[in-house]
């Protein structure tokens, strides 16, 4: 198992194949194997991933987690790979880490492809979700959560990998979780984001109610100069919905064959 330190915090992370680096930050909730289906697929890349501090089998450090110190943890994984700079794929706690590595370490960043997430949140709603898991655990809110991560259709037709993710979940430490829902809750980038000069690509899913296009994506397609958009079937875990679509709307863009915006019904 290969581990990264950020001071006292030992990060999971791992690689898979050989080219252009690439590293994949995954959502709140789930560990670097929602990425799996994705790997299977990206062909040329030596992909990264990596557990998030409050994830499993990395560190959960006590209290609240920001956004600069995840950005920070991110570069400690590509430092022990080596990696002097890589393109930097986000889903939603991750999208938000990547534009903050695309304003905190611009020098280390070829490109971004941020992947249902937004730049501004209810603070209300994480706020609650943060007191509810420290008070009750993970159950108290696995339920609303997987309806959120995936489409009516996907939980109907794939129950067994809604329930694998679903147990990966329950088996979170409340308190590492509601650290990093904390960092969503605290979030404070759409005012900053138009200083982002990477190349960025924004995936949105049509079936995403966690952070749906419009008043999300939308909002940081407006702030970072030339961000292409790419919209996908699919809810907010949408490298798990269609893996393949995935990887290939992020190989497009990284070798430079990806349009202004490509819709897929």
């Amino acid at each position: 198992m290969a581990i990264a330190r950020n001071g006292d915090v030992r990060l999971h992370w791992r690689e898979d194949g050989a080219g252009p680096p690439l590293l994949l930050l995954n959502s709140v909730g789930c560990d670097l194997t929602i990425w799996d289906g994705v790997v299977a697929h990206l062909k040329g890349f030596r992909v990264l991933r990596m557990d998030m501090r409050g994830h499993r089998p990395s560190d959960s450090p006590p209290g609240d987690a920001t956004l600069d110190q995840i950005a920070s943890d991110a570069l400690a994984v590509l430092d022990a790979a080596g990696v002097d700079k890589a393109a930097i794929c986000g889903l939603s706690l991750g999208g938000m880490t990547a534009m903050t590595l695309g304003l905190n370490a611009p020098s280390r960043v070829s490109d971004l492809v941020l992947a249902c997430t937004s730049a501004r949140i209810d603070r209300q709603v994480w706020d609650a979700r943060v007191a509810a898991v420290r008070k009750d655990g993970m159950a108290a809110v696995a339920d609303p959560v997987m309806a959120r991560f995936f489409s009516e259709e996907f939980r109907r037709d794939h129950a067994s990998e809604v329930e694998a993710v679903r147990t990966r979940f329950l088996d979170l430490d409340p308190q590492g979780y509601a650290g990093c829902c904390a960092a969503i809750r605290d979030m404070d980038l759409l005012d900053r984001i138009a200083q982002i000069t990477a190349p960025t690509l924004i995936i949105a899913g049509n079936k995403d109610v966690a952070t749906p296009f419009e008043g999300h994506g939308s909002e940081i397609r407006k702030r970072i100069a030339q961000a292409a958009v790419s919209m996908m079937p699919a809810a907010h875990l949408a490298p798990v919905e269609k893996p393949d679509l995935f990887a290939a709307l992020v190989t497009d863009f990284l070798s430079g064959q990806s349009g202004t915006e490509r819709v897929w019904a």
